[in-house]
Protein backbone atom coordinates (compact mmCIF):
# COMPACT_ATOMS: atom_id res chain seq x y z
CA UNK A 1 0.00 0.00 0.00
CA UNK A 2 1.15 3.54 -0.58
CA UNK A 3 0.56 5.11 2.31
CA UNK A 4 0.16 8.86 0.23
CA UNK A 5 -2.91 10.20 0.95
CA UNK A 6 -4.53 6.95 2.65
CA UNK A 7 -7.15 7.64 6.11
CA UNK A 8 -6.15 5.96 9.14
CA UNK A 9 -7.55 5.52 12.73
CA UNK A 10 -4.23 4.46 15.13
CA UNK A 11 -5.96 3.29 18.75
CA UNK A 12 -3.70 4.19 21.95
CA UNK A 13 -1.95 6.94 19.63
CA UNK A 14 -1.85 9.40 22.37
CA UNK A 15 1.30 7.57 23.77
CA UNK A 16 4.29 5.13 23.12
CA UNK A 17 4.09 2.84 20.30
CA UNK A 18 1.15 4.19 18.58
CA UNK A 19 2.15 7.69 18.93
CA UNK A 20 5.16 6.95 16.95
CA UNK A 21 3.17 4.69 14.10
CA UNK A 22 1.08 8.01 14.05
CA UNK A 23 4.21 10.22 13.51
CA UNK A 24 5.28 7.69 10.80
CA UNK A 25 2.02 7.86 9.23
CA UNK A 26 2.07 11.47 8.74
CA UNK A 27 5.29 11.59 7.39
CA UNK A 28 4.27 9.31 4.75
CA UNK A 29 1.52 11.57 3.96
CA UNK A 30 -1.40 9.80 5.79
CA UNK A 31 -4.44 11.88 7.56
CA UNK A 32 -4.64 9.82 10.65
CA UNK A 33 -7.29 9.97 13.57
CA UNK A 34 -5.90 8.59 17.24
CA UNK A 35 -8.79 7.10 19.36
CA UNK A 36 -7.28 6.70 22.98
CA UNK A 37 -8.72 6.98 26.40
CA UNK A 38 -6.46 9.42 27.71
CA UNK A 39 -7.55 12.66 27.23
CA UNK A 40 -4.97 14.60 28.52
CA UNK A 41 -2.35 13.38 26.23
CA UNK A 42 -4.79 13.79 22.96
CA UNK A 43 -3.60 17.37 23.16
CA UNK A 44 -0.23 16.73 22.23
CA UNK A 45 -0.31 14.80 18.65
CA UNK A 46 -3.26 17.42 17.74
CA UNK A 47 -1.20 19.96 18.46
CA UNK A 48 1.82 19.12 16.54
CA UNK A 49 0.19 18.02 13.76
CA UNK A 50 -2.73 19.73 11.12
CA UNK A 51 -3.44 16.29 10.06
CA UNK A 52 -3.87 14.56 12.96
CA UNK A 53 -7.36 14.23 14.33
CA UNK A 54 -7.82 13.12 17.77
CA UNK A 55 -11.14 11.87 19.88
CA UNK A 56 -10.99 10.46 23.24
CA UNK A 57 -12.91 7.04 22.93
CA UNK A 58 -13.29 4.08 25.32
CA UNK A 59 -12.70 1.30 23.14
CA UNK A 60 -14.37 -1.44 25.71
CA UNK A 61 -17.44 0.55 25.14
CA UNK A 62 -19.01 -0.77 21.86
CA UNK A 63 -20.82 2.36 21.60
CA UNK A 64 -18.32 4.95 21.97
CA UNK A 65 -16.93 2.72 19.49
CA UNK A 66 -19.77 3.03 16.85
CA UNK A 67 -19.96 6.65 17.31
CA UNK A 68 -16.08 7.76 16.86
CA UNK A 69 -15.47 5.47 13.68
CA UNK A 70 -18.49 6.82 12.17
CA UNK A 71 -17.28 10.28 13.22
CA UNK A 72 -13.83 9.89 11.91
CA UNK A 73 -14.92 8.12 8.69
CA UNK A 74 -17.16 11.10 7.97
CA UNK A 75 -14.30 13.86 8.62
CA UNK A 76 -11.74 11.78 6.61
CA UNK A 77 -14.02 9.98 3.78
CA UNK A 78 -12.91 6.82 4.98
CA UNK A 79 -10.88 4.75 6.61
CA UNK A 80 -8.53 2.92 4.75
CA UNK A 81 -6.16 1.80 7.37
CA UNK A 82 -6.80 0.38 11.24
CA UNK A 83 -3.78 -0.20 13.61
CA UNK A 84 -5.20 -1.63 16.95
CA UNK A 85 -2.81 -0.74 18.85
CA UNK A 86 -4.32 0.43 22.28
CA UNK A 87 -3.78 -2.05 25.21
CA UNK A 88 -3.42 -2.46 29.09
CA UNK A 89 -1.48 -4.60 30.89
CA UNK A 90 -2.06 -5.65 34.50
CA UNK A 91 0.05 -8.08 36.01
CA UNK A 92 -1.35 -10.52 38.78
CA UNK A 93 -0.89 -14.40 39.12
CA UNK A 94 -3.70 -17.33 39.15
CA UNK A 95 -2.95 -17.39 42.76
CA UNK A 96 -1.34 -15.68 44.79
CA UNK A 97 0.09 -15.71 48.92
CA UNK A 98 -1.13 -12.17 50.81
CA UNK A 99 -0.76 -12.09 54.51
CA UNK A 100 0.28 -15.55 54.53
CA UNK A 101 -3.09 -17.05 52.29
CA UNK A 102 -3.44 -17.62 48.64
CA UNK A 103 -5.64 -15.36 46.52
CA UNK A 104 -6.88 -16.02 43.28
CA UNK A 105 -7.04 -13.52 40.50
CA UNK A 106 -9.55 -10.79 40.48
CA UNK A 107 -12.12 -10.32 38.68
CA UNK A 108 -12.42 -6.97 38.06
CA UNK A 109 -8.95 -6.98 36.53
CA UNK A 110 -9.20 -10.01 34.13
CA UNK A 111 -13.12 -8.21 33.13
CA UNK A 112 -11.19 -5.29 32.85
CA UNK A 113 -8.12 -6.39 30.32
CA UNK A 114 -10.04 -8.43 28.22
CA UNK A 115 -12.52 -5.56 27.49
CA UNK A 116 -10.18 -3.17 26.74
CA UNK A 117 -7.30 -5.73 24.85
CA UNK A 118 -9.79 -8.63 22.62
CA UNK A 119 -13.33 -6.88 23.18
CA UNK A 120 -12.13 -3.39 22.28
CA UNK A 121 -10.39 -4.57 19.14
CA UNK A 122 -13.38 -6.44 18.34
CA UNK A 123 -15.82 -3.55 18.27
CA UNK A 124 -12.89 -1.21 16.13
CA UNK A 125 -12.41 -3.69 13.55
CA UNK A 126 -15.98 -4.41 13.29
CA UNK A 127 -17.27 -0.44 12.85
CA UNK A 128 -14.31 0.09 10.70
CA UNK A 129 -14.94 -3.13 8.52
CA UNK A 130 -18.36 -1.92 7.93
CA UNK A 131 -17.22 1.24 6.58
CA UNK A 132 -14.60 -0.46 4.13
CA UNK A 133 -17.00 -2.97 2.77
CA UNK A 134 -19.87 0.06 2.22
CA UNK A 135 -16.79 2.09 0.67
CA UNK A 136 -15.22 -1.00 -1.25
CA UNK A 137 -11.92 0.06 0.43
CA UNK A 138 -8.62 -2.11 -0.26
CA UNK A 139 -8.22 -1.80 3.43
CA UNK A 140 -5.42 -3.06 5.87
CA UNK A 141 -5.55 -3.44 9.39
CA UNK A 142 -2.66 -4.50 11.78
CA UNK A 143 -3.49 -5.69 14.90
CA UNK A 144 -1.02 -5.19 17.75
CA UNK A 145 -0.09 -8.50 19.83
CA UNK A 146 2.97 -9.34 22.06
CA UNK A 147 5.70 -11.97 22.66
CA UNK A 148 3.68 -12.61 25.88
CA UNK A 149 0.64 -14.13 23.54
CA UNK A 150 2.88 -17.34 23.96
CA UNK A 151 2.32 -17.40 27.57
CA UNK A 152 4.11 -15.39 30.65
CA UNK A 153 3.21 -16.12 33.95
CA UNK A 154 1.61 -13.63 36.15
CA UNK A 155 0.00 -11.89 33.01
CA UNK A 156 -3.07 -14.28 32.21
CA UNK A 157 -5.54 -12.05 31.31
CA UNK A 158 -3.09 -10.17 28.67
CA UNK A 159 -1.33 -13.26 27.48
CA UNK A 160 -4.70 -14.59 27.00
CA UNK A 161 -5.79 -11.11 25.38
CA UNK A 162 -2.93 -10.76 23.10
CA UNK A 163 -3.73 -14.77 21.90
CA UNK A 164 -6.77 -14.10 21.36
CA UNK A 165 -6.07 -11.32 18.92
CA UNK A 166 -3.48 -13.11 16.88
CA UNK A 167 -6.25 -16.21 16.74
CA UNK A 168 -8.63 -12.92 15.56
CA UNK A 169 -6.30 -12.06 12.89
CA UNK A 170 -6.03 -15.43 11.19
CA UNK A 171 -9.99 -15.88 11.25
CA UNK A 172 -9.87 -12.33 9.52
CA UNK A 173 -7.47 -12.51 7.38
CA UNK A 174 -9.18 -15.35 5.90
CA UNK A 175 -12.92 -13.39 5.74
CA UNK A 176 -11.67 -10.37 4.56
CA UNK A 177 -9.16 -11.46 1.95
CA UNK A 178 -11.71 -11.85 -0.97
CA UNK A 179 -12.99 -8.48 -0.10
CA UNK A 180 -9.62 -6.95 -0.97
CA UNK A 181 -9.09 -6.12 3.19
CA UNK A 182 -5.39 -7.10 4.51
CA UNK A 183 -5.44 -8.32 7.96
CA UNK A 184 -2.12 -8.89 9.76
CA UNK A 185 -0.19 -8.35 13.23
CA UNK A 186 2.97 -7.79 14.80
CA UNK A 187 3.88 -9.20 18.08
CA UNK A 188 6.58 -6.86 19.93
CA UNK A 189 8.94 -8.06 22.73
CA UNK A 190 9.80 -6.08 25.32
CA UNK A 191 10.18 -2.54 24.25
CA UNK A 192 10.87 1.21 26.18
CA UNK A 193 7.48 2.72 26.52
CA UNK A 194 6.53 3.72 29.73
CA UNK A 195 3.66 1.39 29.90
CA UNK A 196 6.03 -1.45 29.86
CA UNK A 197 8.86 0.49 32.40
CA UNK A 198 5.86 1.22 34.60
CA UNK A 199 5.06 -2.51 34.57
CA UNK A 200 7.65 -4.07 35.87
CA UNK A 201 10.79 -3.85 38.54
CA UNK A 202 14.19 -2.83 38.02
CA UNK A 203 15.20 -6.33 39.26
CA UNK A 204 12.70 -7.83 36.11
CA UNK A 205 13.37 -5.32 33.36
CA UNK A 206 17.51 -6.58 33.78
CA UNK A 207 16.28 -10.23 33.75
CA UNK A 208 14.26 -9.98 30.76
CA UNK A 209 17.25 -8.03 29.26
CA UNK A 210 19.27 -10.84 29.80
CA UNK A 211 16.87 -13.56 28.34
CA UNK A 212 16.52 -11.54 25.31
CA UNK A 213 19.59 -12.71 23.20
CA UNK A 214 20.63 -9.07 21.94
CA UNK A 215 20.41 -7.99 25.52
CA UNK A 216 17.93 -5.00 25.37
CA UNK A 217 14.44 -3.98 24.72
CA UNK A 218 13.44 -2.62 21.71
CA UNK A 219 13.37 0.92 20.50
CA UNK A 220 9.57 2.43 19.58
CA UNK A 221 10.99 3.51 16.28
CA UNK A 222 11.36 -0.56 15.47
CA UNK A 223 8.06 -1.57 16.16
CA UNK A 224 7.01 1.27 14.63
CA UNK A 225 8.99 0.15 11.17
CA UNK A 226 7.49 -2.88 12.06
CA UNK A 227 4.26 -1.63 11.46
CA UNK A 228 4.68 0.16 8.42
CA UNK A 229 6.32 -2.90 6.37
CA UNK A 230 2.84 -4.73 7.09
CA UNK A 231 1.20 -1.92 5.66
CA UNK A 232 3.11 -1.29 2.81
CA UNK A 233 3.72 -5.13 1.84
CA UNK A 234 0.76 -5.99 -0.17
CA UNK A 235 1.56 -9.72 0.38
CA UNK A 236 1.67 -10.04 3.79
CA UNK A 237 -1.60 -11.36 5.43
CA UNK A 238 -3.05 -13.78 8.21
CA UNK A 239 0.54 -13.84 9.63
CA UNK A 240 1.83 -12.06 12.93
CA UNK A 241 5.63 -10.36 12.55
CA UNK A 242 7.86 -11.41 16.06
CA UNK A 243 9.42 -8.43 16.05
CA UNK A 244 10.77 -9.44 19.80
CA UNK A 245 14.95 -9.63 19.09
CA UNK A 246 14.44 -13.36 19.53
CA UNK A 247 12.91 -13.74 22.83
CA UNK A 248 11.06 -16.57 21.75
CA UNK A 249 13.42 -18.24 19.27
Amino acid sequence: MDLEGKMAIVTGGAGGIGRRVVERLTAEGSRVAVLDLDVASLDEPAAARSDVYCRPCDISDSGQVEEAVRDVAERLGGVDVLINNAGIIRNAPLMSLQNGRFQPHDIETWDRVIATNLSGTFYVTRSVVQDMVARRTRGVIVNVSSVCAAGNPGQSAYSASKAAIEALTTVWAGELGPLRIRVAGIAPGYTQTQTTLNSMSEAVIKQWKGRTPLRRFAEIDEIAQGVLFILENDFFNGRILQLDGGLRL
